[in-house]
């Protein structure tokens, strides 16, 4: 791989890499097919997860000749799948695919939803993936000037790691406090050191960013430019971008993508830009990213119709995810970006995961949906709880959320009212509405859980 030097860009430059970022979409699609044949040859004849699980479907790689092919018939592989191979076959699986001595680092998935899975990266594709390290953060507006305050944890999920490695990539300074450092103390930091850039989750975004509100700190004031989100929903929902940028002092947000995930690293394939409301662009020749009907992953779905996701790599030789189901939801656009990136984009980016799903009363519910409403009111707090019940038949929604007022006096009352009503015309389902006191719940910084689902319990 060729590394365009550093030297090179002027820091008014749009692209990284101009020939790749804005390449004819049908020339970059037949550059994709031709890695992910290759990718697919390699994983028969030396990966033995994707060897048996091919054999079983009866599929060979020389039956894919197009992008639809590629997607009719290569099986699908599942977060729950890679588990119960590593249970087999510890401590990385059968789907290692390099000897442990080519190996440069250890990570794991963040154990949220289940046991932790073993990641081993090789050097040759840790080295391999700087390249889209400083292409998806130049994307983000991000120069080797840029002093970036990395509010991710820094364990056994990537996520931290990977943001490192992406600003000492492009050369910017990197602050990697991580995310048990104090909220108080982060925010005296980003003033005393004039940060230029903040990456977290939104939900520690908005976290951070209300508590300067309330110790009366202007963030914007103190050089604070751009807010980079990623690892849940919310970077490209309107509410929710128009609530950080408010309390974080005017900063504008670019979304890095709720995929996530250590299974797809670099996950930084996918990235906002500056020059749009929300979205990510799908760098789709490093990371192959699809979207299929959510009950059958071999049906593609129409440009700019809802489905679930599944994403590729196109050159990872260590532990390489091929169709691997990444459970969020989406749709895709063709449009060309005002930034004149040609690769396609999620306008919404991730719009929820697919397993975080609620269904009430016939109706699909996402959090992330119920978290941009009460975000667009300004009188409750950044804290809020969904319960589902379900009593007679019927599913009971009711939300729970912080507002600095007596729970028992009318003004509760009157939140709980506008707030429900707003619930109801915007998601056609009708919730319940309690107001509690500020601090009732544990602020949400990582992968934020709200929800408790207590129907079929005993």
């Amino acid at each position: 791989m060729t590394v365009t030097p550093k030297s090179a860009h002027s820091e008014t430059d749009e692209f990284w890499d101009r020939k790749r970022e804005t390449r004819d979409p049908r020339e970059r699609e037949a550059l994709v097919l031709e890695r992910l044949q290759r990718q697919l040859h390699r994983a028969y004849a030396g990966v033995p997860f994707y060897r048996r699980r091919y054999d079983v479907a009866g599929f060979h790689p020389s039956q894919v000749k197009t992008l639809a092919d590629f997607t009719a018939r290569v099986p699908v592989v599942t977060k729950k799948e890679l588990v119960a191979d590593q249970q087999e076959h510890p401590p990385f699986g059968s789907y290692a695919a390099v000897p442990r001595e080519a190996l440069m680092r250890v990570h794991g998935s963040s154990g949220t939803s289940g046991v932790p899975t073993l990641y081993g990266i090789s050097a040759a594709d840790w080295l391999r993936s700087e390249e889209v390290c400083r292409m998806a953060l130049w994307s983000a507006g991000v120069r080797p000037r840029h002093l970036v305050q990395i509010s991710f944890p820094f364990g056994l999920f990537i996520g931290g790691w990977g943001l490192l490695q992406a600003c000492e990539c492009l050369g910017a300074a990197a602050f990697p406090v991580g995310s048990l450092m104090p909220t108080d103390q982060q925010i005296d930091h980003i003033v005393k050191l004039g940060v230029d850039v903040l990456v977290a989750t939104p939900s520690y975004a908005m976290h951070l960013g209300r508590r300067a509100v309330e110790r009366g700190i202007d963030l914007g004031a103190a050089g604070l430019r751009t807010v980079i989100v990623a690892g849940e929903p919310g970077g490209s929902i309107s509410e929710i971008r128009k609530s950080m940028t408010t309390s974080l002092g005017g900063a504008f947000v670019v979304d890095l993508g709720a995929g996530a995930s250590s299974e797809m690293h670099p996950f930084y394939a996918n990235v906002g830009c500056t020059h749009a409301e929300g979205g990510v662009h799908l760098i789709q020749d490093e990371n192959y990213t699809e979207v299929v009907d959510r009950d059958d992953p071999h049906i593609s779905v129409p440009v700019g119709e809802r489905g679930g996701l599944v994403a590729t790599h196109l050159w990872r030789e260590s532990q390489p995810m091929i169709r691997f189901w990444l459970g969020d939801e989406s749709y895709l656009s063709d449009e060309l970006c005002a930034c004149g990136r040609t690769f396609p984009r999620l306008p919404e980016g991730v719009i929820g995961r697919l397993d975080d799903m609620l269904l009430i009363r016939g109706a699909n519910v996402y959090p992330s949906a119920i978290e941009a409403i009460v975000n667009s009111h300004p009188d409750t707090g950044s804290e809020f709880r969904i319960i589902v019940d379900r009593a007679s038949e019927l599913d009971e929604l009711t939300v729970e959320v912080e507002a600095d007022v007596d729970p028992a006096a009318q003004e509760a009352r009157a939140i709980a009212a506008t707030l429900a009503a707003d619930l109801k015309a915007r998601l056609m389902v009708r919730a319940r509405v309690e107001v509690v006191a500020p601090g009732t719940f544990e602020p949400q910084v990582f992968k934020a859980r709200r929800v408790v689902d207590r129907r079929g319990r005993t």
